[in-house]
């Protein structure tokens, strides 16, 4: 039997894009951070020499990452589709490998709304769903469009609400 399903429409908010970058400029400085820490270190300690051809290496490598780091969510921002049914979640991302993601409701047994402190400046929520196996996440969703798809699952999903 085949069945025709409708591939996702729905995007997720384009502040997405700047919350992704604040995160990988905080994560590339930590990077840079350590490694320079590694190099003074290097340098006080006289280690080997090979340490400091490791590190020469790791800074060779972590420069055209901190670049990709600044071009990839503007990527994953284009890429990110969603769609909610009675039947299913489907998610699809991915440029150079898509994914295409289908959960039917009946596997669903959590659903949350989830937000760090970038998110928050921003005003925006991810929907995390767990299954038995795994952990599927609806990235970067302002907030009324959150809890609103939160509730639609939960309900399609027969999942009742717990007291905290």
């Amino acid at each position: 039997m085949l069945v025709n399903i409708k591939g996702p429409q729905n995007r997720i908010s384009s502040r997405a894009i700047r919350v992704w970058i604040i995160s990988e400029v905080i994560q590339n400085i930590i990077g840079f951070a350590v490694l320079g820490v590694l190099f003074y270190l290097n340098n006080l300690f006289s280690w080997k020499e090979w340490i400091g051809w490791v590190l020469i290496i790791l800074l060779f490598v972590s420069i055209p990452a901190a670049i990709w780091s600044f071009i990839s969510p503007f990527i994953k921002y284009k890429s990110w589709r969603y769609d909610v049914d009675e039947e299913y979640v489907q998610m699809k991302s991915g440029v150079w490998q898509e994914k295409h993601l289908l959960i039917p409701m009946t596997k669903v047994q959590s659903v949350e709304t989830v937000q760090g402190p970038i998110m928050r400046k921003y005003g925006l929520y991810s929907v995390n769903m767990g299954t038995m196996g795994s952990s599927h996440t609806i990235p970067a969703l302002p907030e009324g469009e959150a809890v609103s798809l939160r509730n639609q699952i939960a309900k399609y999903a027969k999942i009742k609400e717990e007291d905290e």
